[in-house]
């Protein structure tokens, strides 16, 4: 299935399906290849990126915001073409909103305070402090 047609899928989809298809779709970008609580990881940045509302209202503004996750820099013709992984996405995404309707006391996180994340092959210009966690091939950092 191409990006584009599900990102246009999203625009018809009741906002918690929609939200989910734009996590679920991040987390397939950023980390389809990483361990799962990698990718649990990747969505809990999403997570508390709209639960701060700095970045957009909804799950799927702030995962498109430009130039702040892969959804916003892939190309639109890019093939979602590994099923298994993007329904393991689907589950871990769905699993995360279920997460952040806990209270913040009841929640389970694997990146407490992390904002953002990079790949560990890139040192970022932004990243003035060292990473609060590195999960496969992501550093996970706080706010600077």
């Amino acid at each position: 299935m191409k990006l584009a047609w599900l990102l246009w899928m999203t625009s018809l989809m009741p906002r918690p399906m929609a939200d989910q298809a734009c996590l679920a779709t991040t987390v397939y970008l950023e980390a389809r290849s990483q361990p799962t609580i990698g990718q649990f990881a990747v969505a809990e940045v999403a997570m508390r990126r709209h639960e701060r509302g700095r970045y957009g209202k909804t799950i799927c503004d702030v995962v498109r915001a430009p130039l702040q996750f892969a959804l916003s820099t892939t190309p639109k013709s890019f093939d979602i073409s590994n099923l298994a992984a993007f329904n393991k996405a689907w589950k871990i995404a769905g699993e995360s909103m279920a997460i952040w309707k806990l209270p913040k006391r009841d929640r389970v996180m694997v990146v407490p305070g992390a904002y953002h994340f990079a790949t560990t092959s890139i040192s970022p210009k932004w990243a003035t402090h060292a990473p609060l966690r590195t999960i496969g091939d992501h550093a996970f950092y706080a706010t600077n």
